[in-house]
């Protein structure tokens, strides 16, 4: 699992995350396409490429006080892209990636050690999929 760690400021400490990151607007006001803003966003945070890729849901963050709107992905088959042509991290992003493997991350989930939302729900619902296919 290709998994980030970076500082949150509400949190008050760096937390290890499954890659995330917001639809961009363009400049004629229409949101990025989910699958799109996760191939940038993957790419983004943590300099890889997947060649698969699954939608596996879509959910609201915090319903209460936001319309963020969150989609989850499963990407597979990574490859690093090209370092000529990369897409680097935003400016204000200091991004760590580490990997692990996944039953790891679900350990790591258990502990308390993942604990945002996103990445829960993310590396909870890899754990139902692959204990399907067992």
């Amino acid at each position: 699992m290709a998994l980030v760690r970076q500082y949150r400021v509400p949190a008050g400490r760096a937390l290890l995350e499954i890659p995330a990151g917001g639809l961009d607007v363009g400049d004629d006001g229409i949101k990025e396409e989910p699958q799109a803003a996760a191939r940038r966003e993957l790419e983004e945070e943590t300099g890889l490429r997947a060649g698969t890729w699954r939608h596996l849901a879509s959910f609201y963050t915090a319903p209460g006080f936001t319309e963020e709107l969150m989609h989850l992905f499963l990407a597979t088959d990574l490859t690093p892209a090209h370092p000529d042509g990369r897409l680097g991290p935003d400016e204000d992003e200091r991004l760590i990636l580490e990997w692990l493997p996944w039953r790891d991350a679900i350990e790591a989930v258990e502990r308390g050690d993942i604990c945002d939302g996103k990445s829960l729900v993310g590396l909870l619902w890899l754990e139902r999929l692959l204990d399907a296919r067992r």
